[in-house]
């Protein structure tokens, strides 16, 4: 597994690769890596011929500087881990190779209704701060295929519309979510959770599932604000439940019983924000 820490030694390394004609594929985490990532390798290895992982935290896309702080590092166990996947090339830049002009007063990027709503509601600017970094490791890797994880679901459809804006090729595959067996989804932010805050997590999941399992056509308010008091009767702080269109999240109030929905949900418990998803049909 190579190490590689300068834009200039990862253009020429992965140009000779490009000149023979491998395929590449890439996986852009943000470290303190856990199970889900190494299935994000796992993918990446199944359909390219040589995988590529960064591991860069992104100042851009932190509203809160406090979070930023508070964000776990591991990059020696990031990068075993990484090896024993079977990855090929680890990319680890520094915020100077990402931003030689520094972070602010970037470029912005339209992403219309997907910026306003849940997430980009919550975390003003932050899916800007997403397209930000995105944009230039897709400029810098070149991949043919990219692979992110259904979890953070908003931000996959984010990364669509970036993809198509900047008219990039690359070809964009999802993976599901991989949780823990109570149900909890897999997080670098759990590592911030004591055991007894990670059983109480679980009732996300289980909310989930009981909205999936109670969905039918015609009014949905009563699943989503049904949600909300029992996430906060079990101690979370909901920042929202939302029953919205796959496609582009604006919220379903009054579901037909065709329309493809999804199930989101945030919540605090304690000082740590979690967020999760499931596909309701």
């Amino acid at each position: 597994m190579i190490l590689i820490k300068r834009s200039e030694d990862l253009r020429k390394n992965l140009d000779s690769l490009r000149t023979s004609g491998v395929k590449t594929g890439f996986v852009p985490t943000m470290g303190a890596l856990h199970q889900g990532h190494i299935e994000l390798i796992a993918a990446c290895r199944q359909r390219s011929e040589y995988c590529i992982c960064s591991i860069f935290v992104n100042p851009a896309q932190f509203n809160d500087p406090e979070d930023f702080k508070k964000y776990p590092k591991s990059l020696e166990k990031d990068i075993e881990m990484l090896e024993k996947a079977g990855t090929d090339l680890v990319f680890i830049p520094s915020v100077d190779e990402i931003y030689p002009s520094g972070d602010k007063n970037l470029e912005t990027y339209d992403l219309g209704t997907l910026e306003t709503l849940l997430e980009g509601r919550y975390r003003p600017g932050h899916f800007q701060g997403v397209c930000q970094v995105m944009n230039r490791l897709l400029q810098l890797v070149k991949p043919d295929y990219l692979f992110m994880g259904q979890k953070d679901y908003q931000q996959c459809l984010v990364v669509k519309k970036l993809i198509s804006l900047i008219e990039s090729t690359v070809e964009f595959q999802i993976v599901p979510t991989i949780r823990e067996p109570g149900g909890l989804a897999l997080s670098s932010r759990n590592r911030r959770l004591s055991g007894d805050e990670k059983l109480i997590a679980e009732t996300i999941f289980a909310v989930l599932n009981s909205i999936k399992k109670e969905l039918k056509p015609g009014d949905t308010r009563f699943l989503t604000e049904t949600a909300v008091k029992k996430l906060n009767s079990s101690g979370f702080r909901t920042d929202y439940v939302s029953i919205a269109r796959q496609n582009d999240l604006l919220p379903v109030e009054n579901w037909d019983g065709r329309e493809l929905v999804v199930a989101l949900i945030a919540a605090f418990l304690g000082e740590v924000r979690l967020i999760d998803n499931l596909l309701l049909n």
